[in-house]
């Protein structure tokens, strides 16, 4: 066994086994593969697109002129190494635009532009063109309107004047737009059986006559609204109705509130002189004081209180006797 170990043939084969798999280990570490730091090169230099939504900028004589029509952002497609396209996109350091500075007045089809893009960067715009319309600028002030919905506030309840601030706004736009304007509105939703008083800030639209918002700039866009919501109230006094008194006793009844504010439309409210406190004594023998639960006439709505104790002294009366 041991001059098996010693051949000739078995040693050349170990060397040429070894031999490769050195020649492997070679190419696996120097050639074969990339380090991790030759990975991450390769990964920066290679070829990226992406597409990213810019707003699109006007070049115009704001100061005389109002541009409609165009689109408020385009899409921008970048391709090139993923480090750069990376970075491009992070930082946005470059802007989409379409120039109307030798333009005149009226409709025209112009070419969008980028501009600060590296050299290095493919880049494709959509859309190419877009639809404009120059017209003249116009400038003027005009009050502000409330709009809401009157018949959410809950029964028995009512409307006080209404308040907006400001009063006025600054509205801004093409002329052909800006004389067709009806209205400034701040639309508000009162919801259903509102019983309080309303107050938001809401946004201001712009309207012609047939009630089409109008594209136009507000200033300030939003304003705060007021609807004061209250009820009539009145304070009257309690009147005690016994009945069903037994005719063998004498009965004497104090309401531990002489009074009661009550709460409805006006108009019922102007009926009522006092409250009527019907009082059962049919079950009452002896002195005591019994709870009764107030009874509201037509038209009001509440009161402030929900019932009322009542102290019951008895006596014989003097046919008893």
């Amino acid at each position: 066994m041991k001059d098996f170990w010693r051949k000739s043939w078995f040693i050349r084969l170990v060397s040429l086994l070894i031999a490769v798999l050195l020649v492997i280990y070679i190419n696996y570490t120097q050639e074969g593969f990339m380090t991790q730091g030759q990975a991450d090169k390769t990964k920066q230099t290679a070829t990226q697109t992406q597409t990213v939504k810019v707003p699109l900028q006007v070049s115009v004589d704001t100061d005389n002129y109002y541009v409609v029509g165009y689109p408020a952002k385009v899409s921008v497609t970048l391709e090139g190494s993923n480090a750069l396209v990376t970075s491009t996109i992070n930082t946005q350091n470059f802007r989409a635009y379409i120039d109307l500075t030798n333009k005149s007045i009226g409709e025209h089809q112009v070419q969008v532009h980028v501009s600060g893009l590296s050299n290095q960067l493919a880049c494709t715009i959509s859309p190419k063109t877009v639809h404009v319309n120059i017209q003249h600028r116009k400038s003027t002030t005009m009050p502000v309107q409330i709009e809401y919905n009157k018949n959410a506030v809950a029964h028995g309840y009512k409307l006080g004047k209404t308040n907006v601030d400001p009063q006025q706004v600054e509205v801004t736009g093409a002329r052909g737009e800006i004389d067709q304007i009806d209205q400034i509105a701040a639309k508000v939703v009162l919801p259903n059986g509102i019983d309080h008083n309303f107050e938001r800030q809401v946004n201001l639209i712009a309207e012609d006559r047939k009630g089409r918002q109008l594209n136009v700039i507000i200033e300030p866009a939003t304003a705060k609204v007021t609807i004061p919501i209250s009820v009539a109230k009145k304070t009257v006094k309690i009147a005690l109705a016994p009945k069903h008194e037994k005719s063998s006793k004498v009965y004497s009844l104090t309401a531990k509130s002489n009074y009661v504010t009550l709460y409805g439309s006006q108009a019922a409210l102007n009926k009522v002189k006092s409250l009527k406190v019907p009082v059962d004594l049919s079950d009452v023998n002896s002195s005591t004081t019994k709870i009764v639960k107030l009874q509201l006439p037509g038209g009001v709505i509440k009161a402030n209180l929900a019932q009322v104790t009542v102290q019951i002294k008895v006596a014989n009366s003097n046919n008893s006797k």
